[in-house]
């Protein structure tokens, strides 16, 4: 039997957003108070689209990936997929619409299990493939993400980390999902390997008509893969827009000391100093914009009044949290 398409591209509704996060909270309470991981963040995820998810380690991306493919109850705010609400008890056909890539690939894949079994696994327990298709539709899986078929034979332990974030690819589209999230996929890999795996997240939305969730502090990696970018400082989206608009015109301070402390060919001498100190605890926020502390721009309104995440003028599709949003940036 030959396998069929892993997904149905035309399947996606293009007349509203795949994914829906609307004022999602998270917070855990702790011995000395409570943390504040995620604080009503929002967002749209539009069918066939990859958009990125930039910020510090601990800022909360982590959790807000983990509430959307249910492995994080959020304590307020709704994850809709094509409208419909996710609860924490999904479905499996709702399990299936939203698979997710984890950042280590040593740790994620079961050391037991061959990557042949891996996969046919999946695919007989959701009815994916008939019992004589099993074999065809794991060579294609394999195929798709750039290994021989003999790797169907191998163990996780016999290969290297980025043969691993394959094998860990292909079992999140075994299940044909509409949504992948891709947490830090990159990170545990070697610098060589690191293009090849971003290549491979492009051809497969290409390919598949996947939506993308790209959460990464590598700013290379976010340019080189997604349409849209938003940026999270202490449980919050401070900025959001197109790639183009958030790399050349920075409206908010944080992103722009994220962009200057990015590593450059060429430095520039003029350009914005990194940030100062370390990042307030989410357990004692401060009173205000919670990244007043550490903002060059920092005026006496910004300690006492947040601002809200608000268009910046004349551009709708644009939002920034600060109170000098319509500010352009200064020239390097």
């Amino acid at each position: 039997m030959t396998a069929g398409p892993l997904i149905d591209a035309g399947a996606a509704q293009a007349s509203g957003p795949l994914l829906e996060v609307d004022a999602v909270s998270v917070v855990f309470r702790v011995h000395d108070g409570a943390l504040v991981a995620l604080d009503s963040v929002s967002l749209e995820l539009r069918p066939r689209e990859t958009v990125g998810l930039v910020g510090e380690s601990g800022c909360g991306k982590t959790t807000l990936a983990r509430c959307i493919v249910g492995l994080q109850r959020p304590d307020s705010g709704a994850v809709r997929l094509d409208g419909a609400p996710l609860g924490q008890r999904r479905s499996a056909r709702e399990r299936r619409a939203v698979q997710i890539v984890f950042q280590d690939p040593y740790s994620s894949l079961n050391p037991r299990l061959s990557v042949r079994r891996t996969l046919r696994e999946l695919l007989s327990v959701h009815g994916l493939s008939s019992r004589e298709g099993l074999e065809a539709r794991c060579r294609e899986l394999i195929e798709l993400v750039g290994l021989p078929p003999e790797a169907l034979d191998g163990y996780p332990g016999g290969f290297s980390g980025g043969q691993r974030q394959r094998i860990a690819i292909a079992r999140a589209l075994a299940v044909e999902p509409r949504l992948l999230l891709a947490d830090e996929p990159t990170s545990a890999l070697d610098v060589s390997v690191q293009a090849a795996v971003l290549d491979l997240f492009a051809e497969i939305r290409s390919r598949l008509g996947v939506s993308v969730l790209f959460i990464s502090h590598n700013l290379a990696a976010v340019r080189h893969l997604c349409e849209r970018v938003l940026v999270m400082y202490l449980g919050q989206v401070v900025e959001s827009g197109t790639r183009e608009a958030i790399f050349s015109d920075p409206r908010h301070p944080y992103t722009r000391a994220l962009l200057a402390a990015a590593p450059r060919i060429h430095p520039v001498a003029s350009a914005p100093l990194p940030l100062r100190g370390e990042a307030p605890s989410a357990i004692h926020r401060p009173a205000g914009c919670s990244f007043h502390l550490r903002c060059p721009r920092a005026e006496p309104i910004c300690s006492i009044e947040e601002p809200r995440l608000e268009p910046v003028a004349g551009e709708p599709a644009r939002r920034a949290a600060c109170h000098f949003r319509d500010d352009p940036a200064p020239r390097a």
